[in-house]
């Protein structure tokens, strides 16, 4: 899978025989990842590090976000020249790298919301996805898959 930031300044390559076999990724309702996203959620494919390769890094810009729900400082990539995020890194997800599914024209099918608490009064779960209260793995909503 293969995709790049609006300028084309940043390509993000992943290599993963299995990224299309199961649902991955999340989709994130805290206020941060809205925030980063422009939108009421932030897609996300948490995924091995080892299997991502970025170009143009020298174009990246790192936000340190330290006002987040689950207390980890998230560091946040952005392309320098056209703003699009790219990527982030927690301390929470040792060896993973978090990248933006809007880089891509095809993504997997998300396995689950985050931080469902966040979620707009007025937007419906997804259905099939695993619905979990704040982090992924953590509490699940009542009656989640």
């Amino acid at each position: 899978m293969e995709g790049s930031c609006l300028c084309g300044a940043i390509t993000v390559h992943v290599t993963d025989a299995d990224l299309y076999t199961r649902p991955r990724g999340h989709l994130c309702h805290c206020e941060n990842c809205r925030k980063t996203a422009g939108s009421t959620y932030g897609a996300n494919l948490s995924i091995e590090s080892e299997k991502v390769k970025i170009t143009g890094e020298d174009k990246l810009k790192e936000y340190k976000d330290s006002k987040t729900l689950s207390g980890n400082t998230i560091s946040r990539f952005f392309c320098r020249e056209c703003g699009n995020p790219i990527q982030s890194l927690s301390p929470g997800a040792p060896g993973k790298t978090i990248l933006k599914c809007g880089l891509f024209s095809r993504i997997p099918q998300p396995e689950a919301e985050v931080y469902v608490t966040e979620r707009q009064k007025w937007e419906k779960p997804y259905e099939g996805m695993q619905q979990f209260k704040t982090k992924m793995g953590g509490e699940k909503l009542e009656g989640s898959e």
